[in-house]
């Protein structure tokens, strides 16, 4: 299979090792495991380059069990923090998953940072989130005497609110027993700035934020394909969010939309349609989850899968498509997405996909798996290991407890 490219950014084929860890593909971590020579230095360089498609994307768990797991010095993770900010990051997000796993190395690396290194409030707070206290508590004096005073609003997260530090300001509070209502303007005042062909983009976005935040206005409808920024790119902020509150209340309209020139105003029709659609409404978005397969377009597609699953086996159509994104993608945190499609709406075939979904990097795949990978001594075996480690997602060693219990009752 191709590479997958996007601009400079280039993914190795996906039917190779070293494409399948850049996705995260939980048959990527067994192939390593299969072949720790090779796997060694791809690892690494997983780690050395965020080969996220988004920031949302999970690997740090991933590569922390990859690394252990090979028996992989830390050397080459340490010598991360002192790249930039995001080295560091990377290095302490792994090496601090690696500490809870008990490795003395990478809990020392990470305190002798915290003490000399530059971004070491980001080390810090990041420790704090999932060490226990006692692994961080001891260096107060040392991070109250380093701080310069210009850090902002450290009193939100610990360790600074166990220390009692409130660089930043402190949150504000309204006086007991005061109460006041913010009526904002009415409904025919935010439709007037919206249909105003003079009023600027900006006023305009926080009329949409307002109506946002209120029950659906019929009356926005007919406005819609004239909210798109000045040079016709985008949608204008909170557009989408407005939208949505409209629900099967703009379906009608939301077919002509889908149809638009404009790339902005077809995909708001088009995700109208993916959730509140009728069987008419199938060919539209299997023909757009099909357009965006072939232009690569990694974001967004899960939200298309979800709205195919609404028609189960009738969108049977999308299913090798699906199925190919599933295998592709490189933006991991809609891998689910598709799964769950696919088992709405052609399930046969699924047991080696949730099988492998074990050892996905994202723990919602990982919470599929669990509920649906086949009673197998492969499975059985890793369900206890996903119960029993210390850096899994509470979520995660909790459902794979409960499968293994029901299992012997």
């Amino acid at each position: 299979m191709s590479d997958e490219s996007e601009g400079d950014r280039a993914y190795a084929p996906v039917d190779s090792v070293k494409g399948l860890l850049q996705r995260g593909r939980g048959l990527g971590a067994l192939r390593a495991m299969d072949d720790p020579a090779t796997a060694c230095e791809l690892v690494y360089d997983e780690v050395r380059h965020d080969w996220r498609w988004d920031s949302v994307d999970d690997r740090y768990l991933f590569l922390a069990r990859l690394t252990q797991g090979l028996g992989l010095g830390l050397e080459p993770v340490i010598a991360l923090l002192t790249g930039d900010e995001d080295d560091c990051e990377r290095a302490t997000r792994v090496l601090e998953l690696i500490a809870v796993s008990g490795s003395a190395e990478a809990r020392e690396a990470l305190r002798a940072y915290i003490r000399e290194g530059e971004h070491w409030v980001d080390v810090l707070e990041s420790v704090a989130g999932i060490w226990p206290t006692e692994w961080w508590d001891d260096l107060a004096d040392i991070s109250h005497d380093r701080l310069s005073g210009e850090e902002p609003l450290l009193w939100r997260s610990e360790p600074w609110l166990r220390w009692g530090t409130a660089y930043g300001g402190s949150p504000r509070t309204r006086p007991q027993g005061m109460h006041t209502i913010e009526l904002g303007p009415s409904r025919r005042q935010l439709l007037s700035v919206l249909a105003d062909s003079d009023m600027d983009d900006g006023t305009k976005a926080q009329a949409l934020h307002t109506l946002a935040g209120r029950p659906p206005e019929p009356d926005l409808i007919p406005l819609v394909p004239e909210l798109g920024t000045v040079d016709g790119k985008w949608p204008l902020p909170w557009l989408g969010r407005a939208v949505e509150r409209l629900g099967a209340l703009a379906v009608a309209e939301a077919r002509a939309w889908a149809t638009d020139e404009r790339d902005w105003l077809s995909w708001t029709g088009i995700l109208v349609l993916a959730e509140h659609g009728e069987a008419q409404d199938l060919p539209a978005l299997i023909r757009e989850l099909a357009a965006h397969e072939e232009a690569r377009q990694w974001c967004g597609p899960e939200r298309l899968a979800a709205g195919l699953a609404r028609f189960g086996p009738a969108a049977a159509e999308a299913a090798p498509i699906l199925r190919r994104f599933w295998l592709r993608t490189p933006h991991s945190y809609e891998r689910p997405g598709y799964l769950k499609a696919l088992a709405a709406i052609d399930p046969a075939g699924l047991d080696r996909a949730y099988t492998e979904s074990l050892w996905d990097c994202e723990p919602d795949a990982r919470l599929l798996g669990i509920a649906s990978a086949p009673d197998l001594p492969q499975v059985r075996q890793r369900l206890t290991q996903l119960r029993d480690d210390p850096m899994e997602e509470p979520e995660v060693r909790t459902a794979a407890g409960d499968r293994l219990a029901a299992s012997w009752r």
